[in-house]
C-alpha cells in the first residue's frame, strides 16, 4: 500500500511516499481503507524529532482517519465490512494515518457522522476529542458558566467553542481580528483580538479557560479565573502554571475514546458542531501540508485525501 513515511527525523522534506506492507487486523481490530487523514500539530512536532511517540519499524505519521471498514478481526462485534468509520486510533502509539490502510482497535473508532464527507470527518477526531476531554471530562463545563477559549479559530479552538456552547456555556474566544466573524458564527458570545489588547485586561470572572498555547498565556490566564475556576492547558505538563489558591490547573493529553467520538458525532448530527477545513491536499503532498501547518496561521484544519 501507499504510505507517507518519515525517512529521518527533521523537516517536512523528510516525509516521502513509499510502498509498505499492508497491515492485517488481529484480535479485536479492524482494517480501515482510509479515504482522508487529518493533519494536526502533533504530526509535525513528532516528525521533527521522533520524540514522545511509540513508533513502528517504519515510521508513518498521522492519527486522524475517516474511511471504510475493509476487514474485521476475530472478536469484533461493533463493525462490519463496508461500515464508514472515523477515529484517532492508538495515540500516542503509531497509527500510521498517512496511508491507504490503517489497523485499529475497533473501540478506537466510531460510525462516521451522517452528512459529513470523509474529508470533514477526518478533521474531527484528535481536535474534537481534545476539546471534549478537556471541557467535558476534565473541566466539567456546566450551563451558564463562562468559558474562555484561546486560539478560538484554530484546530482545537474552533471545535471547543462549539462544544462549550452546546454545553450551555457563555463562550469568549481569542483570535486575530480577521477571524472574529468566523468565531462568532461558530457560537462565541464575545471575541477578543489578542493582537490589540491583553486578554486579561478585558476579560474576567471566568469559570474555565482552555489554553492551547501554553507559556505566558497559561500564566496570564490564571488572572481571569474566578474562585473555583479551572485552567486546562494542552501543550504539555511543563505549561501547567504553579498552583494558586482558589483555582485549579491541569494538563490534558487526548486519548482514543469510542464514547467521546459518539458524543461528537451526535453533536454534528444535531447541527451543533461542524469542522472547518481550510486546506485539502492529496496524500503525496503531506510535506506541503506540514509546511502550511507549521506557519501557525491555519483556520480550522488541514486534511489529506487518500482514496
Amino acid at each position: 500500500m501507499r504510505a507517507v513515511v518519515v525517512e529521518q527525523w527533521g523537516g517536512p522534506e523528510s516525509l516521502v511516499e513509499r510502498e509498505v506492507e499492508r497491515p492485517a487486523p488481529g484480535l479485536g481490530e479492524v482494517l480501515v481503507r482510509v479515504h482522508a487523514a487529518g493533519v494536526n500539530p502533533v504530526d509535525w512536532k513528532t516528525r521533527a524529532s521522533g520524540a514522545l511517540i511509540e513508533w513502528g519499524a517504519v515510521p508513518v505519521v498521522g492519527w486522524d482517519v475517516s474511511g471504510t471498514v475493509e476487514a474485521v478481526g476475530p472478536g469484533v462485534g461493533v463493525f462490519q465490512v463496508g461500515d464508514e468509520v472515523f477515529g484517532m486510533p492508538l495515540f500516542p502509539r503509531q497509527a500510521g494515518g498517512y496511508a491507504e490502510y490503517v489497523v485499529a482497535p475497533a473501540r478506537h473508532l466510531a460510525p462516521k457522522p451522517a452528512g459529513l464527507s470523509h474529508v470533514e470527518a477526518a478533521a474531527l477526531p484528535l481536535a474534537a476529542l481534545t476539546a471534549w476531554q478537556a471541557l467535558v471530562d476534565a473541566a466539567h463545563v456546566r450551563p451558564g458558566e463562562r468559558v474562555l477559549v484561546h486560539a478560538a479559530a484554530g484546530g482545537v479552538g474552533h471545535l471547543a467553542v462549539q462544544i462549550a456552547k452546546a454545553r450551555g456555556a457563555y463562550v469568549i474566544g481569542t483570535a486575530s481580528a480577521g477571524k472574529h466573524d468566523l468565531v462568532r458564527q461558530l457560537g462565541a458570545d464575545e471575541v477578543v483580538d489578542y493582537r490589540s489588547v491583553r486578554f486579561e485586561d478585558v476579560v474576567g470572572d471566568i469559570d474555565v479557560v482552555l489554553d492551547g498555547l501554553g507559556g505566558e498565556t497559561a500564566e496570564r490566564s490564571l488572572k481571569v479565573l474566578r474562585a473555583g475556576g479551572r485552567l486546562i492547558t494542552l501543550p504539555g505538563p511543563d505549561d501547567v502554571p504553579a498552583a494558586q489558591a482558589g483555582v485549579q490547573a491541569a494538563w490534558v493529553l487526548v486519548e482514543p475514546d469510542h464514547l467521546g467520538l459518539r458524543e461528537i458525532a451526535a453533536l454534528v448530527e444535531q447541527g451543533a458542531l461542524r469542522p472547518v477545513v481550510e486546506t485539502v491536499l492529496p496524500l503525496e503532498e503531506a510535506a506541503k501540508a506540514h509546511e502550511i501547518g507549521e506557519q501557525g496561521r491555519t483556520t480550522g484544519k488541514i486534511v489529506l485525501t487518500v482514496a
